[in-house]
């Protein structure tokens, strides 16, 4: 179900906020959801304009702003 969520964020443009497992927290839009090696992964970019890609197993919880 997260995995639908986010591609859902993507499609809508809908901002973000992301809780991390290292207790990094990020806002911003998720950009792309995909999987690759096995993984799912998130493209996202941040307030700041910085994007990062992270593995969807790695954030602990994200709500919709």
């Amino acid at each position: 179900m997260q995995h639908e969520r986010l591609e859902f964020a993507v499609l809508r443009r809908i901002p973000l906020h992301l809780k991390l497992q290292d207790d990094r927290e990020l806002t911003g839009l998720a950009l792309d959801v995909f999987t690759q090696d096995g993984a799912e992964w998130l493209k996202f970019r941040d307030g700041s304009d910085v994007e990062e890609t992270l593995r969807l197993d790695r954030i602990a919880a994200f709500s919709e702003l």
